[in-house]
């Protein structure tokens, strides 16, 4: 995975590779500025020569794939082909929470119903009497969009990226290409049936082939005519929304409006590009490839790198009250957030010398008010440290960190 670097006035210059960065910071030239994303400022230089850089999007409803990608664009003076290659340099996949932040707001407004309903059993809920403004959205939905574009601007911050993609809409390449095609040839391209087939395989949780070739164009009242408990739960299933194709597409106009704000120029693809790119290449199937593959693209290198995985965990709570599930409090936490200078969510290092968790522990701490955390490291919860073997790696930003290697030749093989 690339690591990214900044100069001597922390203007971001072209990512480097983990052996380099590994021999300048031995060397004394560069510093640490921050560990997830992996990143260092140099020492000894100011400004650089940077290439072309492009940040690829893949939303998604409860993970949004981040790809960082050197793009290049070669044109055939004999056919005059345009090729366009990448070059992979940085993955990451940004988990939201916004199931989260709708349960708690679903157990608030039930809370807040009893006590209206206790205490004034005739006044009317005021909420009716509240417009919502144009482009609103709901909490779960503005959470989504608030992470992606900070994560954004983050990059923006330590990659000098000259461009961004996002899977947003489909473009008539066909017409590009061919300007007289018309009616029916517009099924017969490249992209035949990617559409159409990605929307049923999301709607029926990729249904089972045997099933559906039997089925062929029979009704399907025919063909469960003897079923008639299995054929009930088709038929609810088939007017069941999908929700989370709902909030991608409630969240990608406003994303990319957003994203225009930027000032940097925004191109888009669609799903069934992303997923023929995908096929046609040899890649396998996760949200941060995908971003990989957004877009016309004809080569795609060095994709096969670790992924960071980025968990949207928030900054703590205002309330300090934990309650019941018919709203009651059940117990009181501390009105300080922070003890001994720890946070929450806070990177650190505890060096344990003695005793049953004696050790070197690394990972993210839960404070307690007693003085002695919790550590959530890599493989196990450490309980018990105090806070005079831990020190700040890097603080709390809302965010936990985790890294998925690379992909196997098996892995590949299978996808």
């Amino acid at each position: 995975m690339a690591v990214f670097v900044l100069d001597q006035q922390k203007t971001p210059l072209m990512p480097c590779s983990e052996k380099r960065a590994r021999l300048l910071l031995e060397r004394g030239r560069a510093v640490v500025v921050r560990l997830h994303p992996f990143t260092i400022r140099l020492k000894d230089r100011i400004g650089s020569e940077t290439q072309p850089l492009r940040l690829s999007l893949d939303p998604g409803s409860k993970t949004t794939g981040i790809a960082l990608v050197r793009h290049l664009e070669r044109i055939d003076l004999e056919t005059g082909e345009v090729s366009r290659e990448a070059h992979g340099l940085w993955l990451a996949e940004l988990t939201h929470r916004g199931a989260q932040i709708r349960e708690r707001l679903t157990a608030r407004c039930a809370f807040r119903r009893r006590r209206r309903s206790k205490n004034l059993r005739h006044r009317a809920p005021r909420c009716h009497n509240r417009t919502k403004p144009q482009g609103w959205l709901a909490p779960s939905l503005r959470h989504r969009l608030d992470t992606t574009l900070a994560w954004v601007n983050r990059l923006q911050r330590l990659a000098p990226i000259t461009s961004l993609r996002q899977e947003l809409v489909r473009f008539d390449t066909q017409a590009l290409q061919s300007p007289e095609i018309s009616g029916v040839e517009y099924q017969q391209g490249e992209l035949a049936g990617y559409e159409v087939r990605e929307y049923l395989l999301e709607k029926w949780q990729r249904a089972c082939r045997t099933c559906n070739q039997r089925k062929g164009r029979q009704p399907i009242e025919d063909v469960l005519s003897n079923q008639p408990e299995r054929l009930r739960r088709l038929q609810s299933q088939a007017k069941a929304p999908l929700h989370d194709a709902a909030a991608v597409n409630a969240t990608r106009w406003a994303l990319f409006e957003r994203l225009k704000a930027a000032g940097l120029p925004v191109s888009t693809g669609s799903g069934g590009q992303t997923k023929y790119n995908r096929q046609r290449l040899g890649i396998p199937k996760t949200h941060a490839l995908d971003a990989d593959c957004v877009g016309q693209l004809t080569a795609l290198h060095g994709w096969n790198i670790p992924t960071l995985t980025l968990q949207a965990t928030g900054r703590g709570r205002y309330q300090r009250t934990r309650l019941n599930r018919f709203g009651f409090p059940r117990g009181y936490l501390m009105r300080e957030k922070r003890v001994h200078d720890f946070q929450t969510g806070d990177r650190v290092i505890a060096e344990m010398p003695t005793g049953k968790n004696a050790g070197i522990h690394v990972g993210r701490v839960a404070v307690r008010a007693s003085g002695y955390f919790n550590i959530q490291t890599a493989t196990n919860l450490v309980q018990g440290i105090s806070h005079r073997h831990c020190r700040v790696v890097q603080r709390a930003d809302g965010y936990g960190y985790s890294s998925t290697p690379t992909q196997t030749e098996e892995a590949r093989q299978v996808g």
